[in-house]
């Protein structure tokens, strides 16, 4: 099964009872299966536009893993990385933030970032804001 990330939105109150009218007459089962329908069917209408995007940007698609190993090599060969991903990007717990800043030359994450929290925090304020 895929990896899951909660989301919060607002919506005013008359929408939320049309997808609660929508729910107890049963055409879905509760509000986040609403949501999750509706969000697919924009996805579906805008794929080609998503596709076109992550090919004009160079974007890794799905789960990308960088472990400390890879990153000290790059480092050790003088050279840097870019990392464009849509999806997750995983930098793994031992990689520090002196490495990271070394050895990345750009990051860009539509989806989420995991790494240890101090290197999140440092990335996310020189790349992701």
């Amino acid at each position: 099964m895929a990896e899951t990330e909660k989301i919060t939105i607002n919506m005013n109150v008359v929408d939320l009872g049309k997808i609660d009218l929508l729910v107890d007459q049963g055409y879905y089962s509760n509000r986040t299966d609403f949501i999750r329908s509706s969000i697919r069917k924009h996805l579906i209408t805008h794929a080609t536009d998503v596709e076109d995007l992550v090919v004009r940007k160079s974007f890794t698609v799905g789960v990308t893993r960088y472990r400390r190993r890879d990153f000290e090599l790059l480092f050790t060969s003088n050279e840097k990385v870019d990392i464009n991903v849509v999806g997750m990007l995983i930098l793994d717990e031992d990689i520090d933030t002196e490495l990271a800043i070394n050895t990345i030359e750009s990051l860009q994450v539509k989806g989420v970032l995991k790494a240890n929290a101090e290197v999140k925090k440092v990335l996310t304020i020189m790349y992701l804001q």
